[in-house]
């Protein structure tokens, strides 16, 4: 799937003309960063691995006439975001794209707590930190887009991925209401919640996914979505699991979330009873 020559000018036009990518190595924001870089836009692009992030520099370099910088830092570290925040400071971004983050699953009393807070850090802390420093930059210059990494989990309670599902709720409901206060400045904001996508997610939450999205179904419905809605439910199988879920009361919902994700996480349940 590729973004128009339509879609690709309006984004350029009103986000342009760099763009902060967190997670860009892998899965979805590896794969917007493919989208922005057809459409024209320059990046900056973050993630843990300088290894993997020099191979998504030779890639998009060897095919878009645009400029790219690396930076490698970890999200949950302390200083990790000062390397973002300070290249970025006299550069004119334009959009943010939060793609950072992973889960954990499986009995939340069962959990390693030093993990949990990492990913707490990673998905929500530095999130927040982020967003703060960009919104008030985009509200200053009048214009800018951030799109927040949010989820189909983050509507209800998920037993067996509690904490994970409760830093996708706190993701939803910030942008949510950002959306509407920012807006009068230009700004826009986009709270995407996929469904699974399989881009090594699974295999880093212990996780086994029976149906999933690719990131390549993602990517352009999201940013299609930029300035034109609050949240983005992209792909197929995400508007099919959430809207059939719609009717259900939220206590339903943790119920039905309790047997899906139970099944994912079996596995886990099994080799500590064998």
């Amino acid at each position: 799937m590729k973004l128009s020559i339509k879609e690709q000018k309006r984004l350029i036009s009103k986000y342009g003309e760099w763009a902060v990518v967190t997670g860009a190595s892998s899965g979805i924001g590896l794969e917007i960063c493919r989208q922005l870089a057809g459409a024209g836009f320059s990046l900056v692009i973050n993630s843990r691995s300088l290894v993997n992030l020099q191979e998504v520099y030779q890639e998009l370099k060897s095919k878009y006439d645009i400029q790219i910088k690396v930076i490698a830092s970890d999200l949950s570290e302390e200083n990790g975001l000062e390397p973002i925040l300070n290249f970025t400071k006299d550069l004119k971004v334009g959009l943010l794209v939060m793609s950072a983050g992973y889960g954990t699953s499986g009995p939340f009393v069962e959990s390693s707590l030093p993990r949990e807070i990492n990913m707490l850090r990673v998905n929500s802390e530095a999130l927040l930190a982020i967003t703060h420093h960009f919104s008030r930059k985009f509200k200053e210059q009048k214009r800018g887009g951030i799109i927040l990494m949010s989820s189909m989990v983050a509507f209800q309670g998920v037993p067996f991925s509690a904490h994970y599902a409760a830093t996708k709720a706190y993701v939803q409901t910030l942008a949510e209401a950002l959306a509407i206060e920012v807006k009068p400045y230009g700004v826009d904001i986009l709270s995407a919640a996929p469904g699974p996508v399989e881009s090594g997610f699974s295999q880093r939450a212990n996780m086994k996914m029976s149906m999933s999205l690719t990131p390549e179904q993602v990517g352009v419905p999201i940013l299609k979505a930029l300035g034109r809605k609050t949240t983005v439910l992209p792909g197929l199988l995400t508007k099919f699991l959430v809207y059939s879920l719609r009717t259900v009361p939220r206590w339903g919902k943790v119920k039905i979330m309790q047997q899906v994700m139970g099944g994912m996480t079996a596995h886990q349940r099994e080799g500590v009873n064998s």
